[in-house]
C-alpha cells in the first residue's frame, strides 16, 4: 500500500471462479510489473477451490470481494470497481502472467494518450503465439467473412482485416481491446455505465469499446507491454456451454447494432448463421471460436519503444 504522502494504489480487479494455482502466479508476477503500489480486488463469482482466500491470506494487498454468485465477467468487474470513480484501474484475468514493467508501460502510454479510455498490452499464449487482442469493431462484411471462413481458412482477408494481423505490432488506436487485460480510465468507464451486465461472458469488451467510441474516447494497443495468458479455463470445464454463451453474446451484440424494425430480416440471418455455426461445432467436435492466430510473440522484439519516438496524440 502507499504511504499517506505517496500515490494512491492502482486498483487491479481480477474476476475469479475457482482459478487454481494460476492465481498465485498472477499475484507474484504483478509485483514486478509496476514500481507503484497496487491493491488487488478478487471479484469472486463463487470459487470452491479456496484459491482466492489463500491469496488474500498470503498477500496483505489482496482482498476477496464476493459477488454473491456466478454473475458473469462484466458484472463482477463492475463490482470490483464500484467504489472507485476517478483515476485508472486495471482489469485482468487471474490466469495472466505479467512481464516485468508491463503495467508501467501501460500507465506511461496512458499519459501519452489522454483521450484513451482503455489501453491493452500485447497478449501472448504459452505456445508463443501473439493473440490478436487489438481488433476493429465487427462490421457486416468482415464479421461474416471471419465467421464463415475463419476455421477452414485462417489467413482469409476478412479475418486478417478484422484482426489486423497483417500489420506489424505497433502502438496504435484500435476498435476494441481484449477484456482479459485492460487498463481503464475510470471517469470514461463509468460515464457509459461500465460493462453491460447483460453479457455473461464474451463481447462485453466489444460492447464497452463501441459505447466509449461513440462517446469520443480512444482504445490504444501498447505492444511494448507484454503479458502471457493461459486462457481457456472456462472452456475446458464446460466447452459446449461456453460455446453457447459465446454465440448468445455475439447475437446480443450484433442485434443491438441493428435494432430497428427494418433490420428484422438481418437479425434473423444473424440468429440462423450463429445457430448453424454452433451446430457445425457440435458435429465436428471443434469448440474453439474463430481462426488460428497468424503471428508469433517473437515479433514483439522488433517493436520500438514509443518513448524514444514521440508516439501519442501530440
Amino acid at each position: 500500500m502507499s504511504s499517506p504522502s505517496g500515490p494512491p494504489p492502482l486498483r487491479v480487479v481480477a474476476v475469479t471462479y475457482s482459478p487454481g494455482a494460476a492465481l498465485e502466479q498472477f499475484v507474484d508476477s504483478l509485483a514486478g510489473a509496476t514500481s507503484g503500489p497496487v491493491e488487488v480486488v478478487l471479484a469472486d463469482n463463487g470459487s470452491t477451490d479456496g484459491a482466492p482466500e489463500r491469496a488474500a491470506a498470503r498477500h496483505p494487498h489482496v482482498r476477496v470481494l464476493r459477488t454473491g454468485g456466478n454473475i458473469g465477467y462484466g458484472a463482477a468487474a463492475n463490482a470490483g470497481l464500484a467504489d472507485v470513480r476517478t483515476g485508472r484501474a486495471l482489469i485482468a484475468n487471474p490466469d495472466l502472467r505479467f512481464s516485468p514493467g508491463s503495467v508501467d508501460e501501460l500507465l506511461a502510454a496512458a499519459d501519452r494518450w489522454p483521450r484513451a479510455a482503455t489501453l491493452g498490452p500485447a497478449i501472448m499464449t504459452p505456445d508463443g503465439e501473439l493473440y490478436p487482442s487489438a481488433r476493429d469493431l465487427p462490421r457486416l462484411s468482415t464479421g461474416a467473412g471471419h465467421a464463415l471462413l475463419g476455421w477452414a481458412w485462417p489467413g482469409n482477408p476478412w479475418t486478417a482485416r478484422y484482426r489486423r494481423e497483417r500489420e506489424a505490432p505497433r502502438e496504435r488506436p484500435a476498435g476494441w481491446l481484449s477484456g482479459s487485460c485492460l487498463l481503464v480510465d475510470l471517469e470514461a468507464f463509468w460515464s457509459v455505465g461500465g460493462f453491460d451486465p447483460g453479457y455473461f461472458m464474451y463481447f462485453e469488451d466489444v460492447d464497452l469499446a463501441e459505447r466509449l467510441t461513440r462517446a469520443g474516447w480512444l482504445h490504444v494497443y501498447v505492444p511494448t507491454a507484454v503479458v502471457e495468458h493461459e486462457g481457456g479455463h472456462a472452456t475446458r470445464r464446460e466447452p459446449h456451454r461456453m460455446q453457447r454463451v459465446h454465440h448468445t453474446s455475439a447475437l446480443r451484440y450484433l442485434s443491438g447494432q441493428y435494432p430497428r424494425r427494418r433490420h428484422a430480416p438481418l437479425r434473423t440471418a444473424f440468429r440462423a448463421g450463429l445457430g448453424g455455426r454452433m451446430l457445425v461445432s457440435y458435429v465436428s467436435g471443434r469448440v474453439a471460436a474463430g481462426a488460428r492466430f497468424q503471428r508469433r510473440a517473437r515479433e514483439l522484439a522488433a517493436v520500438p519503444d514509443p518513448r524514444r519516438r514521440g508516439a501519442g496524440e501530440g
